[in-house]
């Protein structure tokens, strides 16, 4: 078996095969559809309101209704809920969603089709210790999970009940962070002792899951796991896809698309959850969109070309530093204008870049872009300091600013040898035909490629060309070229997320250039665009430019308003560039499952708020009224507060003046 092996093609898209996994009457995995599920948010006990709920979920198209089951109260009222939705005709399978509380599992397994356990927290309890294991003691600690582990297991052979081992990045065990650390080996081996001892029992109705809120993470234990269960001769059990407490909004969508697309790219998941901070309903027509790109099952054609990195860990691709891009440097973004006409200083607006007429000034945003792709169309007015221009490559031999323009030349352009600009050159090249171009045209130049592929589901084309270069040992910088003819916007930022996201997340990658169409796009159109691309190197780690929320989707645990309370922090706080807040409906999500977090807003009793400093408590059962102060007021302590920088309505500006 290959190191590096955990799908069946990396160049072409072909389904992992799976066991079937029986889950009431819709079944998971083997040659059955990709399934979508939610999860409710209305408290268990409530009977009517889960149910109403449910079937907002179930119409919109959810296959599976998840709901939280902390202690045997709500896992015996699963039965008054199923009862509720089969009177009014739904016959949805029911997911009980179970941590720390064993005898709950056993009671729901009884009742519901399924089971969701969190290994690191069905035997443990989480207290963030340091401890010392010999093998022995590590065994033994094996034998003390197996015997808490094994009544459920003969309950669900008993009842044909499935079950999800669904791991948590950020609440491992800390038997397994001791031993393996907080890495993706930790998260697989914390699932793999469950399993392990489902095997031992001949129970396979499993379906497996590796989730955490850091995308890059969450992508590399899927794969990992993969890799393990084949290493170790293990079923191939199907794999339930989430990025856990994505957010809301342009970031949750950004960011749930990035992770799970990268997956489903390969060929690997059967079912997908996208975990936003809105009601439930909302999350399906995103997983719908990211599951509707792959109706292929398995193929025969399969391309057997070999990773030639580990997908496993992330190491960004070595290349020459040229001006500002490539080396060390953050993703550059440029912006394609080539097809915009009479471009004047306030269109630049939509690029983060504001310039003020009144104080001939100019101010960038987080959100502003690097470079300008102009075409044919010079500009005819001098750019802000931070933003520089790209003509084709004849408009700039024939231009008088050659020295404040770079070119961009096609591949005939540069065969033939033509003068360069001494300090940065761009190329055009397309994916599929990069391995045709002699070596030689790259060395010694400065050189940018701009990589662009033709079909409909580019990345795997991207990735070819890009693992070419990397064997190769040819260290230009690349920058990603996606264009998207005729889609919805909602469409262009989930593809987009999936197909530059997926490359970002293996360190493949120096800059993006989007564009969604070829006609003159209006502002909002081209600010759109900007915020994706800007959204999407934020989802991959690759390029910080905003806060990050790292906030739960809600469930029926939940101790406050997750939408509301996550708007009024977002507002508050939404210019901390780098900083990362973790927004939690109660202590089961926090701290453990904000791990990524620099502070934290945890309920912890009706109306009291535990904040955090990392893992560390800093105020406990603090107000809710007065919690979003005191947490500003920590991260000021910290030195990590800024007040934010009003920006005046340029437009206005302009329109005055």
């Amino acid at each position: 078996m290959h190191p590096f092996k955990y799908c069946k093609s990396i160049s072409t898209y072909s389904r992992r095969e799976t066991i079937e996994v029986k889950i009431g009457e819709v079944p998971l995995g083997g040659l059955h559809p990709i399934r979508v599920q939610s999860m409710t948010t209305a408290d268990t006990m409530d009977t009517k309101a889960t149910v109403e709920e449910a079937i907002r979920m179930i119409d919109a198209g959810s296959e599976y209704v998840r709901i939280t089951t902390p202690s045997i109260k709500e896992a015996e009222n699963l039965q008054s809920i199923k009862q509720e939705l089969a009177k009014k005709g739904y016959s949805t399978p029911i997911i009980a969603d179970i941590h720390f509380t064993p005898n709950a599992a056993e009671c729901a397994a009884r009742i519901v089709e399924k089971v969701r356990i969190n290994p690191g927290n069905y035997a443990d309890k989480k207290k963030f210790q340091v401890l010392e294991y010999t093998d022995e003691s590590y065994n033994q600690e094996i034998e003390r999970i197996r015997k808490k582990f094994i009544p459920l297991i003969k309950i669900c052979k008993e009842y044909g009940t499935a079950m999800r081992i669904g791991t948590n990045h950020g609440s491992l065990s800390d038997r397994i962070m001791s031993r393996y650390g907080d890495t993706p080996e930790g998260m697989v081996e914390s699932a793999l002792e469950f399993l392990r001892i489902c095997e031992d029992e001949l129970y396979y109705n499993i379906v497996l899951s590796m989730k955490s809120s850091n995308p890059q993470v969450m992508v590399q234990a899927y794969r990992l796991l993969v890799h393990k269960l084949e290493a170790e001769k293990l079923k191939p059990y199907p794999l339930h896809l989430g990025v856990t407490e994505a957010g809301d909004g342009e970031d949750g969508r950004i960011k749930s698309a990035v992770g799970i697309g990268t997956l489903l790219e390969d060929g690997l998941g059967d079912t997908v959850r996208v975990s936003l901070t809105e009601p439930p309903e909302n999350e399906i027509p995103v997983a719908r969109a990211l599951v509707n790109r792959y109706t292929q099952n398995n193929i025969s054609a399969i391309n057997e070309k070999e990773v030639p990195k580990s997908p496993f860990e992330y190491q960004r691709r070595k290349t020459n530093e040229i001006e500002n891009i490539g080396l060390e440097n953050v993703p550059r973004v440029i912006a394609d204008f080539s097809k915009q006409k009479d471009v004047n200083p306030k269109d630049l607006k939509s690029i983060g870049h504001h310039y003020m007429p009144e104080l001939d000034k100019w101010i960038m945003t987080d959100f502003g872009a690097d470079y300008i792709y102009t075409g044919d169309n010079l500009l005819h007015f001098m750019l802000p300091n931070g933003l520089k221009e790209i003509a084709n490559y004849e408009t700039w031999a024939n231009s008088e600013k050659k020295e404040n323009i770079y070119p961009l030349l096609t591949e005939e352009r540069l065969k033939q040898q033509v003068q360069l600009h001494p300090n940065l050159n761009f190329v055009a090249i397309n994916a599929e035909e990069i391995e045709q171009l002699p070596r030689e045209l790259y060395q010694g130049k400065k050189l940018v490629i701009i990589l662009s592929g033709d079909s409909k589901t580019p990345m795997k084309k991207l990735r070819d060309a890009l693992f070419y270069l990397y064997q190769q040992k040819i260290t230009n910088p690349v920058i990603i070229n996606l264009r998207y003819e005729g889609e919805e916007s909602e469409k262009v930022q989930i593809y987009s997320s999936i197909d530059l996201g997926a490359l970002l997340v293996d360190g493949f990658g120096d800059g993006v250039m989007l564009s969604k169409n070829a006609k003159n796009q209006p502002q909002e159109e081209m600010k759109f665009i900007n915020q994706t691309a800007f959204g999407i190197l934020q989802a991959s780690r690759m390029r910080i430019s905003k806060t990050e929320y790292i906030s739960c989707p809600s469930c029926g645990r939940t101790l406050f308003d997750l939408e509301e309370t996550t708007a009024m922090i977002r507002k508050r706080t939404d210019h901390l560039k780098g900083v990362k807040i973790g927004i939690m409906g109660c202590i089961v999500n926090g701290p453990g499952e904000m791990a990524d977090a620099d502070y934290g807003y945890v309920g912890s009793g009706k109306g009291k708020i535990t904040l955090y400093k990392g893992k560390e408590v800093i105020k406990r059962a603090v107000p809710s009224e007065k919690a979003v102060d005191e947490l500003i007021q920590i991260i000021k302590e910290d030195g990590n507060w800024i007040e934010p920088q009003k920006i005046p309505d340029t437009e206005t500006v302009v329109a005055r003046n």
